[in-house]
């Protein structure tokens, strides 16, 4: 037996072995991952779905149109409220929105339907967003009087508030969650602007905004392809909303892809893996899509940190379509086309990093890296969370043209000296809580 594990020695190079990675998942979290329910989430979306249309425009009806909806998904908010233990509130939050002379002819009234779990530390005010969008449309996006199932585009989405919102409900977290289902996406990112806007004037400590648009499609038109194992997440490089100090900045440190959106993105990767079985996050170095927009865009032009999470593949055929068969193909957003658990693994990804983010302290204050003499070492420094207690904190490192972090180095101090240079690395600073909840990375600035 010896002879031959030394001959296998002597045939296998050690460094063709693979490195073990440990994973270390929170208990709290990985139960409430394991309670999404595709069979919840296909009755949600054929809830939605009996309603018609849920069209911006659409005339209200008991049982017809986008108001009728509204009070649809209200009534599943307002269900999870009396397990919440007072924590859950759930409205309609009514605007006004005037006519554009494009999408919206003449003024009309939109809604938002916002379900706000609120956070048990009073001295933490941070918020976290999700988002799906409850309006749906056809071919022609005036067009407020034909079926518009909106299965996937975009009740995929809202399923997924009212599922994240009916575990998440039962739990307290530090810090508060926000989860709403936006009206006005289709006639441009109304709901979305409206919210981002009222963010922005009542100062609201708004941490990171998760915007969920069609996560419930796996197969593709065109290339016919299928896959329900990845999904990706868009991320702004260059933030939309970005002061000269912040360019300065970027151009000084070369951190184009160090963005507060990119730290939430990887965040989003790390721990939607951690906790997801059979999904690969994939990190897409976009706002969006070319000619689509997505509600997280608003958010991000008020200087917010915002992502979208959307599908891998998408299915051309079942977007913004008349229902109708031509040369024998079926268009339609219709139920019959979600895959269930695939969508299942997606809010559960959402549910996990929302969950890790409102337990985890609040990012480290003022991290900095010290450039103020050559050296081949790299020192950072920075201050304790704002909310929150550390127990201690992780720097992380990755090469310059790596998209994810790679290295983690523990630490409890609130200073780290390490034997890699600055100039051929890439590092940031993240707080950790007392079950190993982290928060987001942070980029350091230059300390001279």
């Amino acid at each position: 037996m010896k002879r031959i594990l030394a001959l296998l020695a002597l045939i296998v190079p050690l460094h063709s072995f693979s490195q073990i990675t440990t994973i270390h998942r929170n208990e709290a979290i990985e139960k409430m991952v394991h309670e999404v329910s595709p069979d919840q989430l296909k009755t949600y979306i054929e809830g939605l779905v009996s309603f018609g249309t849920r069209h911006s425009l659409s005339k209200d009806e008991d049982n017809r149109g986008i108001d009728a909806a509204r009070h649809y998904v209200l009534s599943q908010f307002k269900s999870f409220e009396p397990g919440s233990g007072g924590r859950l509130s759930s409205k309609i939050d009514y605007y006004t929105i005037e006519a554009d002379g494009r999408r919206i002819p003449e003024d009309v009234r939109m809604g938002n339907v916002m379900a706000t779990l609120k956070g048990t530390d009073p001295n933490d005010d941070r918020i976290f967003v999700v988002s799906g969008h409850l309006d749906s449309r056809v071919s022609d996006v005036m067009n407020a009087q034909a079926d518009a199932p909106g299965a996937n585009d975009d009740g995929s989405g809202v399923a997924a508030l009212i599922e994240m919102a009916r575990i998440m409900s039962k739990q307290s977290f530090s810090a508060t969650i926000i989860f709403i289902a936006v009206s006005g996406e289709e006639q441009g990112l109304k709901g979305a602007a409206h919210m981002a806007k009222m963010a922005k004037e009542e100062n609201w400590n708004l941490a990171a905004m998760i915007n969920n648009d069609m996560i419930g499609n796996s197969a593709s038109s065109g290339t016919k392809l299928r896959e329900n194992t990845k999904v990706r997440v868009f991320s702004e490089g260059v933030p939309l909303l970005e002061t000269e100090e912040m360019e300065r900045l970027r151009k000084y440190t070369n951190g184009e892809n160090d963005s507060k959106s990119r730290q939430l993105a990887r965040y989003i990767k790390e721990t939607g893996e951690k906790y997801v079985d059979q999904l690969e996050i994939k990190l897409v170095y976009r706002n969006d899509r070319f000619l689509r927009g997505g509600d997280h865009t608003p958010f991000s032009q008020q200087g917010f940190t915002a992502v979208r999470i959307c599908e891998y593949n998408e299915n051309y055929y079942q977007q913004h379509q008349d229902l109708r068969t031509e040369d024998g193909i079926k268009y339609g957003d219709l139920p019959e086309y979600i895959d269930y658990e695939y969508l299942r693994k997606n809010t559960a990804v959402n549910l996990a990093v929302l969950a890790s983010l409102a337990s985890a302290p609040a990012v480290p204050q003022e991290v900095g890296v010290d450039v103020s003499k050559l050296s081949n070492s790299t020192t950072l420094k920075w201050q304790v969370p704002a909310a929150g207690k550390a127990k201690g904190y992780y720097v992380l490192m990755r090469e310059t043209s790596s998209p994810v972090w790679e290295k983690k180095f523990y630490t409890e101090n609130t200073s780290i000296t390490l034997p890699y240079s600055k100039d051929n690395y890439f590092f940031a600073v993240q707080a950790v809580g007392d079950k190993n909840t982290e928060s987001m990375a942070v980029f350091p600035k230059p300390l001279r």
